[in-house]
This record gives structure tokens, C-alpha cells and sequence, in this order.
């Protein structure tokens, strides 16, 4: 088995490419819900339930509480970002997490038949 040294770079460029993907998927989902949106608003919504992930990981906390707090931080900084009612927000936060859910899981599946490659 391969292990690998976690040094703070490695932590870093793994929180910032999770808020990226986060902030990404965020657009998504504001413009599911609200037509045209500007892009730069979900940038604002990324890192913070990314940075809660990763602390989350670390400490070796509860995953279902990792991801309580992450959804309460996504549902929070949405509704600061885009400045929408709360029901809005709500619905931006759940087409937020299922973007997320489904797009991770095809990521992961190309990127697992990729490692499986023969030759």
C-alpha cells in the first residue's frame, strides 16, 4: 500500500480544489433556481463548507454532523451571497447537495474505471 505524507500544501490544494468544486456546483444550483445569476456569487459559498469538511476529516468527527454543519454553512452563505427568502435559500441549499452528490459520484466513477485501465 502507497502512503502518502499529508503536509500543509497537500491540505491546502485539497481545500481549495473542493471549494472550487463546491462554488462550481453552487452555480449550479443558483442558476437552477434563479435563472441568471453572476457566476462570482458562489464563490462565496464553496469554501466554507469546504474548509468544515476538511477540519471535520481531520478531527475524526461524526461524518453525519461533518455534513449537518457543512449543509448549515451552505444554507447560511447562501443565503448572504444571493440575498434571497429563506424558502429560496432552502431550495438552493438541497439542488446544491444533490449537484454535488451526483456529480462527485460520476467523478469518482470514471476516475475508478480509469485506475482499473488494462495496459
Amino acid at each position: 500500500m502507497l502512503l502518502q505524507t499529508v503536509t500543509p500544501i497537500t491540505v491546502l490544494g485539497t481545500t481549495v480544489a473542493l471549494a472550487l468544486f463546491l462554488s462550481v456546483t453552487a452555480h449550479l444550483a443558483a442558476r437552477n433556481v434563479l435563472g441568471d445569476v453572476d457566476p462570482r456569487r458562489a464563490l462565496y459559498v464553496g469554501p466554507l463548507p469546504a474548509v468544515t469538511a476538511i477540519v471535520g476529516v481531520t478531527y475524526a468527527l461524526p461524518e453525519a454532523l461533518i455534513v449537518l454543519v457543512a449543509l448549515l454553512f451552505d444554507a447560511t452563505m447562501f443565503a448572504w451571497s444571493y440575498d434571497q427568502p429563506r424558502r429560496l435559500t432552502v431550495g438552493m441549499t438541497v439542488i446544491h447537495a444533490v449537484i454535488t452528490t451526483l456529480l462527485a459520484i460520476v467523478l469518482f466513477s470514471v476516475t475508478l474505471l480509469l485506475a482499473t485501465m488494462p495496459g
